[in-house]
């Protein structure tokens, strides 16, 4: 004869199993009594995200509960549990965990809901889900990007206060238990670990809560080529205008101001994917110093340009002429080496002062051998002795600022990096 498929009238066996029909599952177990023992292991999957804009993570876990439930108990020859989904969960009492400080959680439900109960003939259960919690974790950016952050996830009863239910974890500090391979793209997980507390409540009185505890240290490589290393090139390059000689305004304007945007934007661009915070962070020290060097190189060249032509003015009160360095053929000869110099210039080696005779024709370009001759020995002169000529021209301002520019800001980088590492 054919045997009757077990599976078609299993829905009917276990109602009559645990006499479901005859207990009222809307009450915890030993109603009335001392309170229900809940206890709870943790198994992390993954920590899927971490965001500094929000300050929340996410998280992937088992969450598994452990507690007893006489009315569940069964009889059995070979004390062998029985496993079920989660269409047994409705109708039986559960423990009703949530997660405080949570925004967002979901069951995983491919292919169905990632559910399991277990139940042992003495009445023993043990109900595991897999879930994703997104809760927030109070970071301090204080430290940003050489800080390490301290978050936690923790688990209460929505309903029953400590006279109810006893939350614990149920292997102690062994209950937390993690993937050997989780990692995430900007912070390395030093530590995991579990402990617990009560929580208070003025209307409802002590309950107890579980925590989740893990410590993650930020990476710091990532900001040190997207944020440090661009700002002290700003910085550099900002030192290259006491390099050029003081008379080619239009140059060391344009490569201040250049400096000056450029290190605005990395400002910018840091403060775009922060929190609006109210305090100070170690990223915004660096750069506003940084930013400060900058814009200080240029207020040095508008020192030194301002110096320059009050120098010049009483000069020229005292002798009734203007120096050579301002003459405009000089200027002219400096700026270009071209045919508009192809006037017969004298080159002082004293003061290498530059200017023109009177007789010369401005913009001439002559083919003739001796005027040929005698621009080519120009340049010459000049591309000999214009290193002479920057040195002996500068501002005692810019020759200071060469010395003095590099020296505090490596001051400060041992300052800085020795007080936040």
């Amino acid at each position: 004869m054919r045997k009757d498929d077990s599976t078609k009238v299993w829905p009917l066996k276990y109602k009559q199993l645990f006499h479901i029909e005859d207990h009222d599952f809307a009450t915890r177990p030993g109603f009335g009594g001392s309170p229900v023992p809940v206890g709870i292991d943790v198994q992390v999957e993954s920590i899927d995200s971490i965001s500094e804009v929000n300050m929340d993570f996410t998280m992937t876990f088992y969450l598994r509960h452990y507690w007893k439930d006489e009315r569940l108990s069964f009889p059995s020859t070979t004390n062998r549990s029985m496993t079920f989904d989660h269409r047994l969960i409705k109708k039986i009492w559960v423990p009703d965990i949530f997660f405080v400080h949570s925004k967002r959680s979901f069951i995983h439900d491919t292919t169905m809901e990632n559910i399991m109960l277990r139940v042992h003939p003495d009445g023993n259960v043990l109900f595991s889900l897999r879930i994703t919690v997104s809760a927030m974790c109070f970071m301090d950016f204080g430290r940003f990007p050489l800080d390490t952050q301290n978050c936690s996830l923790e688990l209460e009863s929505y309903a029953y206060n400590e006279e109810d239910l006893m939350l614990y974890w149920k292997h102690g500090n062994k209950s937390l238990n993690t993937d050997e391979h989780i990692s995430l793209s900007q912070f390395f997980v030093e530590e995991f670990s579990a402990s617990s507390g009560f929580a208070f409540y003025s209307s409802t009185g002590w309950y107890n809560r579980l925590f989740i505890n893990f410590v993650l240290r930020r990476h710091i490589f990532f900001f040190m080529l997207q944020t440090y290393f661009p700002a002290v090139l700003m910085v550099m390059l900002s030192w290259v205008s006491f390099w050029i000689d003081r008379r080619a305004v239009p140059a060391r304007v344009s490569l201040g101001i250049t400096t000056v945007l450029t290190m605005s934007t990395i400002v910018s661009g840091v403060s775009a994917s922060m929190p609006q915070v109210s305090y100070v962070k170690a990223v915004d020290v660096y750069l506003w110093v940084s930013s400060l060097f900058v814009f200080l190189s240029v207020i040095e060249y508008a020192a030194v340009n301002y110096l320059t032509t009050v120098e010049e003015q009483h000069r020229f009160e005292k002798t009734g002429k203007v120096s050579g360095m301002y003459n405009i053929d000089a200027v002219q000869a400096m700026a270009f080496d071209g045919c508009y110099q192809d006037s017969e210039t004298d080159v002082d080696q004293t003061s290498f002062s530059l200017h023109s005779e009177e007789d010369s024709v401005p913009g001439r370009c002559t083919g003739s051998p001796s005027a040929d001759s005698s621009h080519t020995k120009r340049r010459k002169s000049l591309g000999g002795d214009v290193g002479k000529a920057i040195l002996e021209n500068n501002h005692v301002i810019d020759t200071y600022a060469r010395i003095l520019f590099p020296i505090v800001y490596i001051i400060f980088n041992l300052f800085y990096w020795g007080i936040y590492v």
